[in-house]
């Protein structure tokens, strides 16, 4: 296990927040999962952006390429509100869809609230980072993560990004036998 932190991107996708009218509870959110299931040393490197298309892309792809995240998540923007556009900011910066995170997402948030159906998550890949787009709020960002962080090592290790390891008491990350 290397000692250089990992760098991890956390955005918040916000109009109110991003103005200071509201508090960021996501990001923080993100931050204290993160804190409790990684193992290996790794920097949150934070963003606060509106839910504006462009500053989206434009932050996910600093995050990516200049940042060198092999992780970002994001939070906010994924509902069905005209002004909710994270999915297709990350789908205009990925190589490839993971449809499976929210799938899975989705699946785990309808044993929580009926509404589940309406979020729009998912996740893709940049180069070498994995961006996974969970809702905004805590809770349901506890509720996500729980469901996907167990593939989300094994899945940066096959887009050549560092091996991160996680606290098995809190969330064994699934690796097939000799990876």
């Amino acid at each position: 296990m290397s000692d250089n932190p990992c760098p991890i991107g956390i955005l918040t996708v916000s109009d109110r927040a991003s103005r200071g009218v509201y508090q960021d509870l996501g990001g923080p959110a993100i931050d204290a999962e993160l804190k409790r299931y990684l193992a290996s040393p790794w920097r949150a490197v934070a963003r606060l952006v509106a839910d504006e298309r462009p500053l989206i892309e434009a932050a996910l792809v600093d995050l990516c390429d200049r940042e060198g995240c092999a992780l970002v998540v994001t939070t906010g923007g994924t509902g069905p509100a005209p002004r909710d556009v994270t999915p297709e900011a990350t789908e205009a910066v990925c190589e490839k869809m993971m449809p499976g995170f929210g799938e899975l997402m989705r699946l785990e948030s309808l044993k929580v609230v009926p509404t589940a159906i309406l979020s729009r998550q998912t996740a893709g890949i940049r180069g070498q980072s994995l961006i996974v787009n969970l809702p905004g709020k805590p809770s349901a960002i506890a509720d996500c993560l729980k469901a996907v962080f167990p593939a989300i090592p094994y899945c940066i290790d096959l887009i050549g990004g560092p091996r991160l390891e996680t606290d098995p008491a809190v969330c064994k990350a699934f690796r097939p036998k000799g990876a």
